[in-house]
């Protein structure tokens, strides 16, 4: 579950992390009170789960009443990445000298938390670590032991911090450590820290992302589960149990197993195609959990064509192929075309059972993958 920027900055204010005075406002008429009581300037922020908000437009500096309204009506409303704005966090503006990137997620290689630190803070952090991995300075945490404070203090002073700040640098990332480790956090950042002309250090954004599966532990953020879906999709998945990411392309993807939807996404891309979604079903491919994921697919108005791609394990083929039936018959229309692949136990025997009157079947998932590309194509010429 992601929290919004002002949900995660509230969470930090709480826990002690300097944060811009701020205020969530979803009217243009909101924005101009918030931004009277904070002053100018003012940063108007898109609240989205994108990043890279700043250059797609989704965020800017009002220096007075007339920009706040122009910059409000702008951003409210607007689609942004494939996210439709609605709400804005009008925040006090920081006058900084340098910014940094703090930052704790789980090292899966090494199955440890990992300490992030650069002085390469206010961009896209996957770029600095693919181009210049050298600028971030990390440490590991064993979580039997807990984060050690010389541990904070060394990648902090390891990555380079200017002295006279790194304690309080280092103190922020311990912060965090502190809340990624109470609330099942997957991965907590600040990007970026920002450094002003009095040496004052504040957290100028807020990433806050928690494992879902230990939300039952913190009744608190559960609250939060509902404002942080982004649109009826998103909702739709948490209600039907779904591991799902939109995406910004046009071919919907259903499969079940995180492994074989990534394999699906990497295929649509490989053959010239956009993947539109993440929709993992999980285990079996009942009617009815068919049926929840094809109406979430078809109600992505950016999808032009499906694949859906099983594996029988479990469940054998021919069942499979049953719960697809009915799942497309209890819709009077099927509004975009469905191309399935089969494998694993009884998959012949399924793609026999499987209605063509409804779907297109093809043998390989590379055939499956290029005919849903193709369909998608002949939608958008």
């Amino acid at each position: 579950m992601k929290l919004h920027e002002h949900q995660a900055k509230t969470i930090f204010a709480d826990a002690g992390i300097p944060v811009p005075d701020s205020r969530l406002a979803t009217s243009v008429d909101e924005a101009l009170d918030a931004v009277d009581e904070i002053g100018y300037p003012a940063a108007i922020k898109a609240q989205v789960h994108v990043g890279g908000r700043g250059k797609a437009g989704g965020i800017k500096i009002a220096t007075d009443r007339e920009e706040a309204e122009q910059y409000a009506e702008e951003i409210l409303g607007m689609d942004l990445k494939g996210y439709t704005v609605d709400s804005v966090l009008v925040e006090a503006g920081v006058d900084f000298v340098d910014e940094l990137y703090v930052g704790v997620t789980m090292d899966r290689g090494e199955g440890k938390p990992v300490l992030m630190v650069s002085t390469e803070g206010g961009v896209n952090i996957e770029e600095v670590a693919e181009e210049n991995p050298d600028a971030i300075a990390r440490e590991h945490v064993d979580p039997s032991f807990g984060l050690h404070p010389y541990q904070a203090r060394k990648v902090v002073y390891e990555a380079g911090v200017d002295a006279d700040v790194a304690l309080d640098v280092a103190s922020i990332l311990s912060t965090l450590y502190d809340l990624y480790e109470e609330n099942d956090a997957s991965e907590i950042e600040v990007n970026p820290v920002m450094i002003t002309g009095d040496r004052d250090v504040i957290a100028a954004d807020a990433v806050m992302n928690i494992d879902e599966d230990a939300l039952f532990r913190h009744p608190d953020l559960e609250e939060l589960a509902e404002e942080s879906y982004e649109d009826d999709l998103e909702r739709k998945a948490g209600e039907y149990g779904f591991d799902y990411v939109r995406l910004s392309g046009n071919v919907g993807i259903i499969g079940n197993g995180a492994g074989l939807v990534m394999t699906t996404l990497d295929l649509v891309d490989y053959y010239g195609g956009k993947p539109a979604n993440f929709l993992d079903i999980g285990g079996g491919a009942k009617a009815e959990r068919v049926t929840q994921a094809l109406d979430m697919v078809f109600s992505d108005d950016n999808v032009d064509a499906v694949v859906f791609n099983i594996f029988g394990g479990i469940t054998r083929g021919d069942e499979v192929a049953k719960g697809i039936n009915e799942a497309l018959e209890q819709f009077d229309e099927i509004p975009k075309k469905v191309v399935v692949r089969l494998a694993g136990t009884n998959a012949e025997e399924g793609m026999e059972i499987l209605n063509t009157d409804l779907v297109e079947v093809e043998k390989t998932l590379e055939d499956a993958v290029q005919r849903a590309v193709q369909n998608a194509e002949e939608v958008t010429q």
